[in-house]
């Protein structure tokens, strides 16, 4: 497969996502506002003694401000060009191109993923003026930056997925209102998932959302310990490999039921 083409759509997402240099500005500046407001929060919970198992609130606080940073780049949504294809009515002539349109939608997430990476230099300066996060050992960091592409992957296709729904709605706002709601909620990127109890905690540790953010976070912070580094990385790829299994039947079943919206 000749990959230029897609290098390219990463180069051109890249450009289009740095010209809105105000936005680029005020989104570091407001995740260093976070970073302040969740050290605050946190410092007033563990006061209170609540302190959970294996997360001291050094722990705690290099945890949260670890997501913040992540949440730069896993926020990031190429596949929502799918949508706006499908509105557009652009989609059946981007099928007749001698290109692999979901490749496209992933180069162009990589695209923008790559400035908003760079994004997370300035915004991890700014956040130490304010926080005092750990520095993890360096083949804990390599185990995490794994497992953080992993999550990257997983992530693509839970996207991919729930914007191929427009395929069939020509619109996705509600499912995504409601997975971004729960994804938000029971991924660990707010609260670890070390604090959910009992049969509970064990039910959100299984759903897919847990690899995404959890698992690279705990293994950073050392609740995973190296011992369990197979198996949660083991756990992330089969997510993996499920979701791109589904993308591909259901981009299979979508390529054949086009729905031009408009003239």
């Amino acid at each position: 497969m000749n990959l230029e083409p897609y290098v390219e759509f990463a180069k051109k997402a890249f450009a289009r996502e740095a010209t809105y240099r105000l936005e680029v500005l005020t989104e570091v500046g407001s995740l260093v506002l976070r970073v302040y407001l969740l050290r605050s929060l946190w410092t007033a919970l563990y006061s209170q003694n609540a302190i959970p198992l294996n997360l001291p609130l050094h722990s705690m606080i290099t945890y949260a401000t670890i997501a913040l940073l992540m949440s730069l780049i896993l926020e990031v949504d190429g596949t929502r060009l799918i949508r706006e294809k499908l509105r557009e009515g652009t989609i059946a002539t981007d099928l007749m191109k001698p290109i692999s349109i979901p490749l496209y939608f992933f180069s162009d997430g990589v695209g923008q993923t790559v400035l908003h990476a760079i994004l997370v230099i300035p915004s991890l300066l700014f956040a130490l003026l304010l926080v005092h996060i750990d520095v993890a050992p360096p083949a804990t960091l390599a185990v995490f930056a794994l497992s953080f592409l992993l999550g990257y992957c997983v992530n693509f296709f839970i996207n991919f997925l729930m914007n191929s729904v427009a395929f069939w709605t020509l619109e996705t706002f509600a499912i995504q209102l409601i997975v971004r709601w729960v994804s938000d909620l029971l991924s660990g990127q707010i609260i670890p998932l070390t604090f959910f109890p009992g049969i509970f905690g064990t039910i959100v540790f299984a759903l897919p959302f847990a690899a995404v953010y959890s698992t690279p976070l705990l293994i950073y912070v050392g609740v995973i310990t190296p011992a369990q580094w197979a198996l949660a990385l083991g756990v992330q790829a089969a997510w993996l490999l499920l979701f791109s299994g589904l993308s591909a039947v259901v981009w299979q079943a979508a390529a054949r039921r086009i729905v031009i919206q408009g003239g």
